[in-house]
């Protein structure tokens, strides 16, 4: 196919003094977002607003996902320190919707959920008015491990399916469809009003039916939230892109979405999972 990219997927970039100043907090600090471990299109716009997505437990992945921009290799030891780090960043940066997310952590006992737990808990009493996104890995289906997280009281639970059953042996060859989905209807089966939320990305080659598969996989599940985006190649050593969807087909996808049930649906080229998170709670009945 063109490599080149589409107009729809053209941005122009601004530096601001908000994205300076996020930028600076980070470093100080010694903290990882996924904005900027992941090559994400959208750092810019994100760190202009009161949200940040941070990414614990180093920015060196267990495993070897062939669309992620993320290095694998061995991971460092944990920084008991992260949590607290996080939590006054947070209030220093005056964040209103905090995301935490983490690479796979294959290498713990529990792959990381007492550390997700610690951080969400530093959170809540450093920022008690801030509303809390975790997005997890699937722990390796340890669903102990996906409890001591959900008993640490996020508002929103996230974990990604990223493509359809089809690609997944290309696209995340240690993850398991099935497992995934279990993970999102163990989440929501735990009550307590927690909201679950996963997201996909398209141009893969998957066909339009497989896509309206998940979503009522999805749906199957309990899944409140979704988010679909384009997959863009971060290097010529990760999968190439099949195509790129118009955006058309993304207004599509989000229209099926809602007449699914989904409280929530942001479906468009540049979408990512945590992009514009906090107007998923604000857009929720009630």
């Amino acid at each position: 196919m063109n490599n080149r990219l589409p107009p729809w997927l053209r941005q122009r970039y601004s530096r601001s003094s908000e994205i300076h100043e996020v930028k600076a907090a980070l470093r100080e600090k010694g903290l990882h977002t996924v904005c900027e471990s992941a090559m994400c299109p959208n750092i810019f716009q994100c760190f202009s607003k009161p949200t940040a997505t941070f990414m614990i437990m180093g920015d060196v992945c267990t495993r070897n996902c062939s669309f992620c921009a993320v290095a694998d290799g061995s991971p460092q030891a944990l920084d008991r320190e992260e949590p607290s780090k996080i939590a006054d960043a947070a209030r220093q940066l005056k964040l209103k919707h905090v995301v935490i997310t983490s690479v796979p952590r294959d290498d713990l006992p529990d792959g990381g959920a007492s550390h997700f737990a610690a951080t969400v808990l530093a959170l809540k009493e450093e920022l008690p008015e801030a509303t809390l996104e975790v997005l997890t890995p699937d722990f390796q289906g340890n669903l102990e491990a996906l409890e001591i997280v959900l008993q640490s009281g996020p508002h929103i639970f996230n974990h990604n399916l990223e493509t359809v059953p089809r690609l997944y042996t290309a696209v995340r060859p240690q993850a398991e469809y099935r497992r995934s989905l279990g993970v999102l209807s163990c989440a929501k089966e735990s009550g307590g009003g927690l909201f679950t939320k996963s997201g996909l990305m398209v141009g893969f080659g998957e066909s339009e039916g497989e896509v309206l598969g998940v979503l009522n996989d999805l749906r199957e599940a309990g899944c409140d939230m979704l988010t679909i985006g384009q997959y863009l190649r971060p290097s010529k050593e990760h999968l190439p892109v099949v195509e790129y969807i118009h955006p058309d087909k993304f207004e599509y996808y989000k229209q099926e979405g809602e007449k699914l049930g989904f409280l929530y649906v942001a479906s468009a080229p540049l979408v990512r999972s945590s992009f514009n998170a906090e107007e998923a709670l604000e857009k929720k009945p009630g």
